[in-house]
């Protein structure tokens, strides 16, 4: 019996398929049970080409549509025509795509790291941004918009899915000191935490970085590192000193 999968979407982007998928209704198990859909993983590969179909099945594509690309916390974006090979794209270092060309599924997967789902409902564009800290910070989420204006999107909507929430993101002073050297008015995505560490606003920052581009934004609210039922964490794994990882993933089509 095939389980239903659990798959949150959001108001701002209606009118266009898109979905942040949770755990829930996989095929794998042990450490990634539920819908794992990492192929880098040391997952059985036949159960996260199952769990990877089942999403495409959602979205209303074939399997082969579902595109995605090699992650590498870059600020790196992919453009997708109708000549491209998906295959290609997959070995492609970067941590955005987007696109004008419908019967497609642009992916990213995540465990912690913000998923970013854009759209252009009138223009027909849409685009999907992984964003962790590095990422955000160099300028992925810019980089995505500017990409889906090249190809004609005017008025971008976006929406942040299950990412880590500031309570359960305790840093380093180290790794604040990268943010407000950058601009020290990011100081203000960083507050005090139990021992006596920075705690980092991930979402918010990442609100603030969309919203300064001119994208209409919003996060869903929801914390991956709280809510194991629900989402893979990397942070929590490595807490609970667990060999790897599942990772979430979240996609988009016209």
């Amino acid at each position: 019996m095939k389980l239903t999968l659990e798959i949150l979407t959001h108001p701002l982007l209606d009118g266009v398929r898109h979905g942040f998928f949770t755990r829930k209704g996989g095929a794998s198990s042990g450490l990634y049970a539920g819908l794992n859909c990492a192929r880098g993983s040391t997952d059985q590969r036949d159960a996260v080409a199952t769990n990877r179909a089942r999403v495409a099945e959602a979205m209303g594509v074939p399997a082969a549509r579902l595109a995605g690309v090699h992650q590498v916390h870059s600020a790196d974006v992919v453009t997708v025509t109708a000549s491209d090979d998906l295959e290609n794209i997959r070995e492609t270092h970067a941590d955005a795509l987007v696109t004008s060309i419908p019967g497609l599924a642009l992916s990213v997967l995540t465990a912690d790291c913000q998923p970013v789902l854009f759209a252009d409902r009138e223009a027909g564009v849409i685009g999907a941004a992984h964003a962790g800290w590095k990422g955000a910070l160099n300028g992925v989420l810019e980089a995505t918009t500017e990409a889906m204006r090249a190809i004609g999107a005017k008025d971008i909507c976006a929406v942040i899915g299950p990412t880590i929430s500031q309570r359960a993101y305790e840093v380093g002073w180290d790794f604040m000191e990268k943010f407000v050297a950058k601009d020290p008015d990011y100081q203000r995505f960083f507050s005090g935490g139990q021992n006596d560490k920075p705690m980092f606003d991930l979402p918010g920052y990442g609100l603030f970085r969309l919203r300064g581009a001119g994208v209409e934004a919003e996060w869903t609210g929801h914390c991956t590192y709280s809510d194991p039922e629900r989402f893979f964490s990397y942070r929590r794994s490595t807490h609970e000193k667990e060999p790897d990882y599942g990772r979430l993933i979240s996609a988009i089509s016209l």
